[in-house]
């Protein structure tokens, strides 16, 4: 499989350290930061491969991955197999795309305290959804949201992207379909100024119960009061696997990915991006190391924190239901191994020797992690873990 030249694990082992001192990263931040440069290398440990092939006895040496859900590297085989199995969950229903996005001004309080900020999120967008599947509809609804924090170029930009199903439960127990063809869900101004109350609100009354409720914020918030809020909402989408297909392309990113860095040298990073403001054109942005960075640590979401999260119908509890609206799956997704299903849906096997592409590759050395100090491009410091 073909690798980037420029990767984020270059520009942490170049610039880590300038970035540490610099910017005073948490524990967690820096444990994650660790974790992206060390995979896929000798630290990690691996093991020592050997074709079984009498003609061509190749040895190959294959490393562990980090497996964080922040490494560019990690992403790609998680997001596949995710997609797989959320088809066995997904309802064979039309489902309507809405994204809910903030004010800019509201970055300042998010770094306050981010991990109570990104659940407000989700708990603001999820009500705003249900109370409008009751007033419009008479039904529980649904949804899967899913978190972004980034905009294009790096910057703070958190997002929920939600996809809910056209169908909902009413009080009798029965599913009802509540989408129309080529219409939105449900009138987007309403929703916006719902959801910017909602929103709000509970900033305001976690600050002050923080008692980090200053005449700044007090003012921040007056001002996100008085714009209006933008919540995008695209028609009804197809059955349960294009639905999937579409989710998946948002659930496993990252803040960016290895193949839109174009270069790295002695003090800065180069990549590219798409400006929304200018019809989406590809551009490239020049940061210094340490400043790409810093956008990318803010990026790095509070340990444990749960970034799909599914509501109402899509809920587990809802599991009965909703089962006669579900998708048959193959049996052959039910009996294949992890490595079975990995070849059939990345058309890439591990297990082949990359040389003569007919033997098997045989483990012959367990290859164990280097633990040394040079590992850690930045010690832990006493900084409060977010």
């Amino acid at each position: 499989m073909n690798r980037s030249i420029f990767e984020v694990a270059r520009v942490i082992k170049r610039f880590g350290a300038e970035f540490g001192m610099q910017s005073h990263p948490n524990n967690y931040q820096l444990t994650v930061l660790n974790a992206l440069q060390q995979c896929r290398t000798a630290e990690l440990g691996g093991h020592k491969d050997k074709c079984n092939n009498p003609a061509c006895s190749h040895e190959h040496y294959s490393y562990n991955s980090c497996g964080n859900r922040h490494c560019p590297k990690c992403q790609i085989a998680r997001q596949m197999l995710w997609a797989e199995d959320r088809m066995r969950d997904a309802l064979n229903v039309k489902h309507f795309h809405v994204v809910f996005t903030v004010p800019d001004e509201l970055n300042e309080i998010c770094l306050i305290d981010s991990k109570f900020f990104y659940s407000s999120l989700f708990a603001c967008a999820w009500n705003t959804l249900r109370s409008f599947g009751y007033s419009h509809h008479g039904v529980e609804t649904g949804a899967i949201c899913v978190l972004h924090t980034w905009g294009a170029n790096l910057s703070l930009h958190p997002h929920l992207h939600c996809l809910v199903p056209a169908a909902g439960l009413n009080a009798r127990g029965k599913i009802l379909d509540i989408g129309r063809e080529g219409k939105y869900l449900y009138p987007v101004k309403q929703m916006s100024a719902v959801f910017r109350g909602k929103l709000l609100l509970r900033l305001k009354l976690h600050l002050k119960k923080q008692n980090r409720f200053t005449c700044d914020i007090q003012q921040t918030i007056d001002l996100c009061y008085a714009k209006p809020w933008v919540i995008y909402s695209e028609p009804s989408m197809g059955n349960a696997k294009q639905i999937v297909e579409y989710l998946a392309k948002y659930t496993h990113r990252v803040a960016i990915s290895n193949t839109r860095i174009k270069n790295i040298d002695e003090r800065n990073v180069t990549f590219s991006y798409k400006d929304y403001a200018d019809n989406a054109n590809q551009k490239l942005m020049t940061l210094t190391g340490v400043e790409f960075l810093r956008r990318f640590a803010m990026h790095i979401l509070p340990r444990g924190f749960v970034k799909i999260r599914y509501y109402g119908i899509l809920a587990s509890s809802y599991k009965e239901q909703v089962k006669h609206l579900k998708s048959r799956p193959d049996i052959l997704q039910l009996t294949e191994t992890r490595q079975q299903r990995m070849v059939r849906i990345t058309g890439f096997d591990s297990c082949k020797c990359p040389i003569c592409k007919t033997g098997n590759l045989t483990v012959m050395e367990i290859l164990p992690r280097i633990r040394s100090p040079d590992n850690v491009f930045y010690p832990r410091t006493n900084h409060q873990n977010l």
